[in-house]
């Protein structure tokens, strides 16, 4: 496909099965190259059991080592306490998720998955909202925190909790599509 969009969703053991289910089907079904990139390509396991690649049909695996900016419009950064606190760890993952934002691509974190926005220094001053055990930890890093499902300001998309994964997902490829016709909110989306 011509000018196919391409997302990446970042993940590691322990990551909360909903999220990365929801999102990674959701994002196939919407026509995206959809990836999965694990410390090292290799196949983790969720907090309830599920372990990617999900099934015969999915592509392997890709290590954080390939994680090029260039080569996506749209970064998933998952729940599950401890596989965002495993990942936000891992250098690699925090300059490839600040030159996707600083590039102007999108950054989407759920429930958790802004553990990883906040390592990598993108959510100063940005409208967001937050799961509640991770609220204290977006305000302390400069984000501007209200009560919200998701919120999107400018490139960067924040979702309270994986039950909104819906409208995550929706804004999310809203988000995309303007990114593709140059197009930006004139201020912050609040859903």
């Amino acid at each position: 496909m011509i000018n196919q969009t391409r997302a990446v969703i970042i993940t590691g053991p322990g990551f909360q099965d909903h999220d990365v289910v929801y999102s990674y089907y959701r994002a196939k079904e919407e026509g995206i190259d959809i990836s999965v990139a694990t410390k090292n390509g290799e196949p983790v396991t969720g907090k309830y059991g599920i372990t990617v690649p999900m099934d015969k049909r999915s592509k392997a695996n890709i290590s954080f080592d390939e994680l090029k900016p260039n080569d996506f419009d749209l970064v998933i950064l998952t729940g599950g306490h401890e596989a965002p606190d495993r990942v936000r760890q891992d250098q690699r993952v925090k300059d490839f998720v600040l030159q996707m934002a600083l590039q102007g691509r999108i950054v989407a974190g759920l429930c958790h998955g802004p553990w990883i926005m906040i390592s990598a220094g993108v959510l100063k001053d940005k409208l967001a909202c937050a799961y509640v055990g991770l609220k204290d930890d977006m305000i302390n890093c400069g984000a501007k925190v209200i009560e919200a499902d998701v919120v999107v300001d400018g490139n960067i998309i924040t979702c309270s909790y994986y039950a909104e994964c819906g409208k995550f997902m929706r804004e999310a490829f809203d988000a995309v599509a303007r990114l593709k016709n140059g197009e930006s909110l004139p201020e912050p989306r609040v859903v």
